[in-house]
């Protein structure tokens, strides 16, 4: 059963990566983030309402408030990375964030083991092959990779501050103040560019109310599914499961976008996910 939630969670965030990158080549990456986030806080805060309330603000949430200030840069970054590199190439790197909570544990005295070591270079040099020349001249910029890195970044922090904000089993509550940290965040970020550029009317948000609504809900969903995958059996194998979820965005990208990638980018993306795997299975 575990193994069938982790990988159900891959399912969604790779559903959720695909929806967020496609509206993101129609309306604002900012909007789009916003927007998603106020549909997945509206349905945290009624699951906890629906638990019995908030309960007390614990010193560990403000590793919770520290995530939602962080989470609206790193989803804004990705989303504007998917609108303008291949999915297939973008959605992979991303997920070399998780070195940053082996970081976090290399600052309090842990030390990788073989196999995380083996990944981080596994994942470097993806990042290298998968931002390289194609055979036509051309490159994955160095825009989409600085997006995509700092966005990869962002979330392995946010993975890490959630982790800790939640680690006396206040997971729901973790995330609900996270989402509503997003919110506030983007809103300001929203207004703050509303004086320099027209941001999308509400018109335009109500023509993508269902998609954005769905892409909230899947990350939604996919955070709780992992966290009960992850109680529920190895923990380690829950997160290596759940780590193939840019396989479902590529996979989509390419079935319903016509994408196609050079051999070196498909390499380089593939030695991205390995080193991603074998980082979470070390």
């Amino acid at each position: 059963m575990s193994q069938l939630l982790a990988l159900s969670a891959s399912l969604l965030w790779g559903v959720a990566d695909y929806g967020g990158g496609a509206l993101t080549r129609r309306m604002p990456a900012l909007t789009v983030v916003l927007a998603s986030q106020a549909t997945a806080a509206a349905l945290l805060v009624a699951a906890v309402l629906a638990t019995g309330g908030p309960g007390p603000f614990t010193a560990g949430l403000w590793s919770a408030v520290a995530a939602g200030a962080i989470g609206p840069f790193a989803m804004l970054a990705f989303y504007r990375a998917l609108a303008l590199g291949p999915m297939g190439v973008v959605s992979p790197l991303a997920t070399v964030g998780v070195a940053v909570p082996v970081g976090v544990g290399l600052a309090l005295g842990e030390r990788p083991g073989p196999v995380q070591a083996a990944g981080i270079a596994v994942a470097v040099l993806g990042v290298a092959l998968a931002g390289g020349p194609q055979r036509g001249g051309g490159a994955v910029g160095a825009r989409v990779l600085v997006l995509t890195l700092g966005a990869a970044f962002g979330f392995g922090a946010v993975m890490a501050l959630i982790a800790h904000a939640s680690a006396g089993g206040g997971l729901l509550l973790a995330l609900c103040v996270q989402r509503l940290c997003n919110i506030a965040v983007g809103g300001a970020l929203l207004l703050a560019r509303g004086r320099g550029r027209r941001p999308a009317g509400p018109g335009a948000v109500l023509r993508h109310l269902p998609v954005l609504t769905a892409v909230g809900v899947a990350d939604v969903a996919a955070n709780a599914t992992f966290a009960v995958a992850s109680d529920s059996g190895p923990v380690a194998v829950a997160a290596v499961l759940a780590s193939l979820y840019p396989v479902v965005t590529a996979l989509m990208a390419r079935g319903l976008l016509k994408e196609r990638l050079q051999r070196v980018q498909v390499v380089g993306a593939g030695l991205a996910v390995a080193g991603t795997l074998l980082l979470a299975a070390g």
